[in-house]
């Protein structure tokens, strides 16, 4: 994981969405490896299930940001002097100003 220190605001974190299908795989390879004990196997079992719970989350989060995209270049520029496309990559944190 790709993360920068920012003062007392805590962790930035840089991960992408196509990073979660990293960790995702990680931790589906961690559970079925055959060599893990009972005890190791029930600690990867939880940190697979919440693993899995915080990139539900993530991946509604960007949902909502692509839905808000869509309706921001459906309905046209919202934003004077701002593209329809610049706006999405700004909300996908992507953009110049992300």
């Amino acid at each position: 994981m790709r993360a920068v220190r920012k003062g007392n605001k805590g962790v930035t974190v840089k991960n992408k969405l196509s990073d979660l299908n990293n960790h995702l795989f990680l931790a589906l390879e961690r559970l079925n490896d055959d060599d893990l004990t009972q005890d190791e196997l029930l600690k990867e079992s939880e940190r697979a299930r919440v693993i899995a719970g915080i990139a539900a989350q993530v991946i509604s989060n960007a949902n909502l940001n692509l839905q808000a995209a869509k309706l921001i270049i459906e309905n046209g520029n919202a934003v004077a002097g701002e593209s329809a496309e610049n706006i999405m990559l700004q909300l996908m944190g992507s953009g110049e100003n992300a």
